[in-house]
């Protein structure tokens, strides 16, 4: 490991070697640097191999596009030259990290799509992501958090957990938070040499696009020392409670959703059989029984809106 330190609180990260495997669960273009830019660099350094799963190409991000190109209305072939555009941001960045073109495997997924991805009934995405992981046979995952509020960074979370479900001896896991807030404790924080820091402030430049109306922001959360929350591999006992209580007006525009190895599970809120005890916590009966593998619920908005982040988001029954 490089000379920086990796401070800890309860739990700390394994020694990196040779024998160092990471992979990178990217939703977008830039999420690699800015949640693990320095990581990167210290699995380098110790002679370890990393592999950037990029999910989507990020292409439907209508505003940087709008005021860089100086246009109102974005079509279908303006998103794929935008998602071009992406593409070759994350190479020149990786490049500045000090990786080979080699190491991303980008599975072109919709932007802002991912959840859909992932609640396709055939469990198609799972059987993705399961596939990419056993051909890289990751030794450290670094995945977006199940708290992280962006659609497409919560469902990320959902479908490595699930296409490692029943593994006997899964890759240690750790969970980084982009858009919320990180918890107070019980977390792995990494900080960078100011070698390694400006390196990593370097790479972020390289999305060009991204830095054009948001470039404070992204030099603020890159400059930070990166956090991780370690995920067990062992699933929590199952539950049938939920942890919303949404007002009763909302109930006709809500949806359930429940995503396990098994499948996939969706209903409109007031068609989901919910009982409701004696404290007011919901539960849905038909969650009580079942396998060991870790399940997930998501509720949301049956309707569209101009609002991309969650307001529900997921959670871990």
């Amino acid at each position: 490991m490089s000379a920086a330190a990796v401070q800890t609180r309860e739990r700390e990260l394994p020694i990196f070697s040779t024998q160092t495997r990471l992979l990178v669960v990217a939703p977008h273009p830039d999420d690699e640097t800015i949640a693990t830019g320095l990581l990167i660099q210290q699995v380098q350094a110790a002679g370890g191999e990393v592999q950037i799963l990029l999910l989507t190409a990020g292409d439907n991000n209508p505003w940087p596009q709008r005021w860089m190109e100086r246009r109102v209305w974005i079509r279908g072939t303006d998103r794929q030259r935008w998602g071009r555009r992406r593409h070759a941001e994350i190479l020149q960045a990786l490049q500045l990290l000090e990786l080979p073109r080699s190491a991303l495997q980008a599975l072109g997924w919709p932007d802002m799509g991912v959840t859909e991805c992932l609640l396709q009934p055939e469990n198609t995405g799972v059987s993705t992501l399961a596939a990419a992981i056993r051909q890289f046979r990751p030794s450290l995952i670094a995945m977006p958090s199940l708290d992280d509020r962006h659609p497409d960074h919560g469902a990320a979370h959902v479908l490595v957990r699930l296409a490692l479900a029943g593994q006997a001896a899964p890759p240690q896991l750790l969970a980084y938070l982009i858009h919320g807030h990180a918890p107070d404790g019980g977390f792995i924080e990494v900080r960078g040499s100011s070698h390694e820091q400006a390196i990593k402030l370097t790479a972020l430049a390289a999305h060009h696009s991204q830095m054009a109306l948001s470039g404070n922001r992204m030099r603020h959360l890159a400059a930070r020392p990166e956090r991780y929350v370690e995920v067990s591999s062992i699933p929590k006992e199952p539950s049938s409670a939920l942890p919303w209580q949404p007002s009763a007006w909302l109930h006709p525009w809500l949806r359930l959703s429940v995503a396990s190895a098994a499948g996939v599970q969706s209903w409109r809120w007031k068609d989901a059989r919910l009982q409701r005890d004696g404290l007011g916590i919901y539960h849905l009966p038909t969650l009580a029984a079942g396998d060991a593998t870790p399940r997930f619920a998501k509720l949301a908005w049956d309707l569209p809106s101009p609002w991309i982040f969650d307001y529900w988001g997921w959670c871990e029954l």
